[in-house]
This record gives C-alpha cells, structure tokens and sequence, in this order.
C-alpha cells in the first residue's frame, strides 16, 4: 500500500546538468533508484493545484508565515478518466512538512473539490484524510488554478529508508486546460538543462551527505513550484500590461 502520510524536512537545491550528474553518480554510492526509475530514466508527476478566486493560499505561503497549506491533485503520469490519483494536503508548520493524501478516481477528486461533499467511500480511500480535506474545503471556496508536471528522478538510502532524494527537470506549467487527463504539455519554469534537487528525511540528513554537498558547493534555496510559477504569471502580465500601453 501506497504511504498517505508524511512527515519530514525538505531541503531544495538548484543545479545545472553538469552538477547533476557528478552528485548523482556520488549518491549512487549509497542510495539506490526508486523501484519505477529503475526501467525508465524518469518517471513523470502531473499536479492540478487549487486555489482562492484571488490565490490567496499561495499569496499567503510566498509570505512564508510558520503556518502554510495546499491542496492538488496528483497523477503519474498522464491518467486516464477513470484513473486512480491522490488528491493531498499539504502543510507546512515550522519548517515541518506534512503531507496527507487519498487515493480517489480522477472524476471523484475534482468532484468532491468543487462541491465540498464527501465521496461514497471506497475500499482505495483514506477516511480520516477525506474528513481532514472536506474540513480544509469548508474553510477555503477553491477552484483549480495551474497545472504542474516534471520528470524526475527518486533515490532512498540503502540504510535508511526514511531518507529520500528526487532531482526533477523539464518543470512545465500551464493556467488554461487544468484537466490532467488532457496531456502533459505546458511551458517551461526552469532554463534548459536545471534540476531542482530535493532532500528529504524524518530528522536530520547523515554526514556523509552534509560532506557531500559541501564538498559539491551545494547551498540550499528556497524554491516553491507552484510559488515560482505564480511569481512568473504575475510578471508576464505585467509585462504584457506595459506592452498594451506603449
């Protein structure tokens, strides 16, 4: 059975390729590939992410307060209709990330988020998460806003299961079309050829990987997806705002 819920610190890196592969072949040494990364070079994640009318949950997270929170729809892959995906609330207090999900069918998640009703439950689904979401909806008139899709990369620690590293490329994103069974396609968050490198743990990283990431001048950055694209609509239209008026 798939984990629906966590609890761990997550440090975020920005890299090109170059420092990809050389961290990577490093981490090989003590981490092994997840389970669907061992076939395929990548695998990919789409995400719906759901919204104020006015953004006001990623307003409020950009202001990176002690207390912040999410909703979105994941899928791997793209699904098809009938498909199951996990619709997740994400908290994040103290620096603490907390992550609560259930699997629900492609229609039943966009369903119970736009009418705030409870699903018929199902063998596949999570009840106390489903009661935990429907509070969140009672609180929050949401609509779905971006879509969000990379590939990427997992690794754990062949001694430590509880620590987990992902490097995702090829960020795309798009505010139109939010369905997730409608393709992957979407313009690009990031440059060509950078990887965003997430460490992921319970409690503290070990030291052989805090040497590593020294010796590799890695610093961590603070880097939200959803946030950065957020950040680069507000800009484009700006943009396009001062083009209409020269």
């Amino acid at each position: 059975m798939a984990i629906e819920v966590f609890n761990r610190y997550e440090s975020k890196y920005l890299m090109d390729s170059k420092a990809f592969y050389v961290l990577y072949n490093r981490l090989l040494e003590y981490m092994e590939l997840d389970e669907y990364n061992k076939n395929d070079k990548f695998y990919s994640i789409s995400n719906i992410y759901f919204d104020t009318e006015h953004d006001s949950l990623i307003r409020n997270s950009l202001a990176k307060p002690k207390y912040r929170e999410k909703l979105r729809i994941r899928a791997y892959g793209i699904p098809a209709k009938d498909a199951k995906v996990y619709l997740e609330l994400k908290k994040k207090v103290f620096g603490l990330v907390n992550k609560r999900r259930t699997a629900l069918k492609l229609n039943e998640a966009f369903e119970f988020v736009r009418t705030g009703t409870e699903p018929e439950l199902r063998e596949y689904m999570n009840k106390q998460v489903i009661h935990e979401i429907q509070y969140f909806l009672q609180r929050y008139d949401l609509q779905p806003k971006v879509y969000l899709a990379y590939d990427r990369i997992a690794m754990f620690c062949k001694n430590n299961r509880d620590l987990r590293i992902t490097f995702d490329t090829n960020i795309r994103s798009r505010r139109d079309d939010l369905r997730l069974e409608n393709g992957d396609h979407g313009e690009q968050l990031l440059d060509r050829g950078q990887w965003l490198m997430e460490v992921k743990a319970e409690k503290t990283i070990p030291m052989w990987l805090s040497r590593m990431l020294s010796e590799h001048q890695m610093y961590r950055t603070s880097f939200s997806k959803y946030g950065n694209e957020y950040k680069k609509m507000l800009m484009n239209n700006k943009l396009e705002k001062e083009r209409i008026f020269l």
